[in-house]
């Protein structure tokens, strides 16, 4: 979890007691409930899920390349099939409608589209999502499209170093143009990157996911200047070649910040630790520019730029979206510069069945009102949200994951209470639609509402399944 927290990314809270009347009688009321016209949908990732990794012309990525690599992969398995999303799209789409949500993110595969990253593009890979898309709006939920969930070409990766060459940067644009222009006939809403300070940090600086690399502070504070140039370029050719309308933002893993108890003073810190300690990502691309501390801390492994790239990454999108799972720093107020002092974490802090994933449910309040106040956000959707489970199934056949239940409904109460004070959360996806190919992980750590039989491709739906269609039923937690 600390690495977690330093990449920049990424118990139950009792109601107020309710009085009773005076004739002893229990208070009847309704549950708060969230706004109308609020967007419920689910989530996935290609390479997660997609298999079919050498099919129609799809070139290789650098999670193939380490997927494959003895020793990286806890389970020793790989993406090749996972899920075989890209026979069984129609199955999964199915899957979705039965939850009742009206909104589903995907990922698209670059190599699927551009096999080298860049060149001639490969009409079949984006034959699938135009397939994909069609069934989805066929059975009225709504597409929505991420760009880059870290599947890099591992043409680019080989020729270039990847994000460590603003020539990957241009790619990404070119490619983002290439696809939307294609298809936002019919996709109204697309998000460049996902988790930019997990694939980097955790991709680039310390060697555990793809490709694999540990470079110096300095080389990885110019190769995320890239990551962020790439996004500022596909902003940019988007509104070229896009239809009029569409829409664009980022996913991204916030570095969670939460006040450690919310006097003024701490929470005062809080917003100072939150535009600080995301500064090499959300804050260059939300306000234009790096913040004085950033570049200070940084020295002389501070990232080269130009006023002109500065321009292109803080044009503006349209929507912040935040993936919030569990706190990363609890907060509170420090006379001396920079005016916050991160607390650590005792051994007992409780967690779900992934040791990073800390519970703290006050994490859905927290993240999305400091991202409004600190860069005056008007449109936020919680992009991911969920937790693994151990995902037993019974003998009679059923997941009761009461524990994810449990997480869910205290988390999403969290939400409604920042909502209901006035933050702009607009949306929220569920992490994950199934079970799938949990990157170092495997298949070992199980995110789905559906649990899924890798031998098989049996899905079968968990109690949370359940959970999550009557809260989209009734836009509301609880009774």
């Amino acid at each position: 979890m600390q690495l977690a927290g330093l990449s920049g990314l990424g118990l139950a809270t009792p109601g107020l007691a309710q009085p009773r009347p005076s004739n002893g009688a229990p208070d009847r009321h309704a549950p708060a409930s969230f706004p109308s016209g609020f967007i419920w949908g689910t989530a996935t990732s290609a390479y997660q899920i997609e298999g079919a990794v050498r099919e129609d012309g799809r070139g290789p990525s650098i999670w193939d390349v380490f997927s494959h690599t003895p020793g990286k992969i806890a389970d020793n398995t790989n993406g090749d099939r996972a899920n075989d999303h890209y026979h069984l799209y129609k199955d999964d789409v199915r899957l979705i409608k039965d939850l009742g949500v009206k909104a589903y993110r995907f990922s698209i595969a670059w190599p699927r589209v551009f096999p080298q990253g860049d060149g001639a593009p490969n009409p079949k890979g984006l034959d699938f999502y135009n397939r994909l898309i069609d069934e989805l709006l066929s059975n009225g939920i709504e597409p929505w499209a991420t760009l880059y969930h870290w599947d890099l070409p591992q043409s680019l990766q080989d020729r270039f170093g990847g994000w460590q060459s603003s020539t990957t940067s241009k790619a990404f644009g070119d490619y983002a143009g290439y696809v939307t222009e294609r298809l936002s006939d019919r996709v109204r809403n697309f998000f460049t990157l996902n988790e930019a300070g997990r694939f980097l940090n955790f991709g680039y600086g310390w060697a555990i996911d793809a490709p694999g690399l540990k470079l110096p502070a300095g080389e990885l504070n110019q190769a995320r200047h890239h990551v962020v140039l790439g996004h500022g370029l596909a902003v940019q050719a988007i509104r070229a070649r896009a239809r009029a309308g569409t829409k664009v933002g980022l996913a991204e893993n916030i570095a969670a910040c939460v006040p450690a108890i919310d006097t003024p003073e701490n929470v005062r810190a809080t917003e100072i630790a939150t535009r600080e300690l995301n500064a090499g990502i959300l804050g260059v691309i939300l306000e234009g520019r790096y913040t004085d501390h950033f570049l200070k801390f940084a020295g002389k492994d501070a990232p080269k730029f130009t006023a002109d790239e500065l321009k292109i990454i803080g044009a503006g999108i349209d929507f912040v979206g935040l993936n919030i799972y569990a706190p990363q720093f609890y907060i509170v107020a420090k006379d001396e510069s920079p005016g916050f002092h991160v607390l650590p974490f005792p051994a007992s802090f409780p967690h779900m069945s992934s040791d990073w994933l800390r519970i703290g449910p006050e994490t859905a309040y927290w993240v999305p009102r400091l991202t409004a106040k600190v860069w005056k956000t008007d449109t936020i959707f919680i992009t991911e949200n969920g937790t693994s489970s151990e995902d037993k199934v019974n003998a009679d056949g059923q997941v009761y994951d009461l524990d994810r239940i449990m997480y869910l409904r205290n988390y999403l109460t969290q939400l409604q209470r920042a909502i209901s004070e006035g933050v702009p959360v607009r949306g929220y996806f569920l992490w994950s639609l199934m079970d799938n190919f949990e990157w170092i992980f495997g298949f070992e750590k199980r995110f789905g509402l559906y649990h899924v039989n890798f031998e098989t491709q049996q899905r079968i739906p968990k109690l949370s399944a359940s959970f999550y269609r009557n809260v989209v039923a009734k836009n509301a937690v609880g009774t």
